[in-house]
């Protein structure tokens, strides 16, 4: 016999895997997927292979916007693998409108900070 947190552990592992179950559909249906931050750290070769996945199934289907604090010409080192690198930015860069946001952080602009007037980016 379990103890009643051993099932309740089991009953939130059994939501949350039919949560993620469902997910990638719900990726997939969507009009709009925003991706924040891409590439802000590597991937390992299944992610890179699981985003590329995603894309692929987004390409022609979703309007994606991606931000991104890296060129694509990083994307390369980042996701490990430039066959990947390369499928993804085929679908990604085929109907794009790229905006460089050359600007400071919009955090560190209107941070408050603890000591009065003085922000760091001064």
């Amino acid at each position: 016999m379990n103890q009643l947190q051993e099932v309740q552990n089991l009953l939130r592992c059994l939501r949350l895997a039919e949560t993620a179950e469902r997910l990638p559909e719900l990726i997939r249906e969507a009009d709009l997927v925003i991706i924040d931050d891409l590439m802000f750290m590597a991937m390992n070769k299944q992610e890179a292979n699981m985003f590329f996945h995603l894309i692929n199934n987004l390409y022609n289907q979703s309007s994606i916007i991606l931000t991104s604090n890296k060129g694509p010409k990083e994307w390369g080192e980042l996701l490990g693998d430039q066959a990947i690198t390369t499928a993804i930015l085929d679908r990604i860069l085929h109907r794009v409108e790229i905006v460089h946001l050359n600007e400071d952080s919009w955090r560190m602009k209107h941070r408050k900070t603890i000591f009065g007037e003085h922000s760091v980016s001064n």
